[in-house]
């Protein structure tokens, strides 16, 4: 039995107006078997990277041929390009090509990409607005794909993956006894930062669950944090309200204050321009 792909959809629309209920109603008029999940609304507003880590951060937990839908489109209705990526390993990411398919492409691989022909797969009942391509055309075009109406090469023409938008992605340093990253991405609801160092390759340098580590954070290279912090394996081996260095969920060295909220506590936020160097 062929079963159709699942929709999975991440925005910055929130829920605090219709926007999301339009698109899943349009997805349902071009087929209402088709499955929709949500990803999130709550991206920050604009925030492309931001959108880009969350496609990064669960799309290989989702069954292959899973079609995601990312509309975060500060450029909306300009001359940005609309597209369908295909990653290497059989799963479809529908969004404006505007950094959004930076850790995709980084760290899955794009095998293929097409501008959506928006003469075919775009809404045609609402032609005079530009405003809303996550309804007219992202929405629309991922149900046209997903419902088996148009193959993936009617979706427009292809070109090529090294067009694709991306934003820069500075890579950790580590040696033995020291690390140094940047916090790529935060946890918003618990207030803690995720940096860009592998749990692998910390441990390769002399890291080890239990150390005591010199923890230093730099905000434009002005010190903002320096502190001795625990390298543990969850939030319960400290005290509340003690800070923790922890593997998060992606295998990447992370910060937290346990029960607490270490963005909040200590004013600090992610970002390329926040380093945060760890030595033993």
């Amino acid at each position: 039995m062929n079963e159709k792909p699942i929709l999975v959809f991440q925005t910055d629309f929130t829920y605090k107006e219709g926007a999301v209920c339009a698109m899943y109603g349009v997805v349902k008029s071009v087929d209402r078997s088709l499955e929709i999940f949500d990803g999130t609304h709550e991206i920050p507003r604009f925030d492309t990277w931001s959108a880009s880590y969350r496609l990064y951060q669960s799309m290989q937990f989702w069954p292959k041929g899973t079609i995601f839908v990312s509309v975060v489109d500060p450029g909306v209705g300009t001359s940005r390009r609309a597209c369908v990526a295909r990653t290497i390993d059989g799963y479809y990411v529908v969004t404006p090509d505007n950094g959004s398919l930076t850790h995709v492409k980084k760290y899955i691989g794009i095998a293929e990409i097409r501008e959506i022909d928006e003469k075919v797969n775009r809404l045609q009942s609402t032609l005079e607005t530009s405003i809303f391509h996550g309804r007219d055309l992202f929405g629309y075009c991922a149900a046209r794909l997903a419902g088996g109406i148009i193959s993936y090469e009617e979706v427009g023409s292809e070109y090529p993956t090294c067009e694709i938008v991306a934003h820069e992605i500075q890579e950790p340093k580590l040696e033995f006894g020291k690390a140094e990253g940047i916090f790529e991405i935060g946890d918003p609801n618990f207030g803690n930062l995720w940096s860009n160092i592998p749990v692998a390759e910390f441990l390769n340098n002399g890291f080890q669950y239990g150390d005591l580590l010199n923890v230093t954070i730099c905000h434009d290279h002005e010190v903002v944090f320096n502190n001795k912090v625990p390298f543990v394996k969850a939030f319960g081996y400290v005290k509340r309200g003690e800070t923790v260095i922890y593997t998060n969920e992606l295998m990447k060295i992370s910060i937290a204050v346990s029960l607490g909220d270490f963005c909040e506590t200590y004013r600090i936020t992610y970002g390329q321009d926040w380093k945060v160097i760890l030595e033993k």
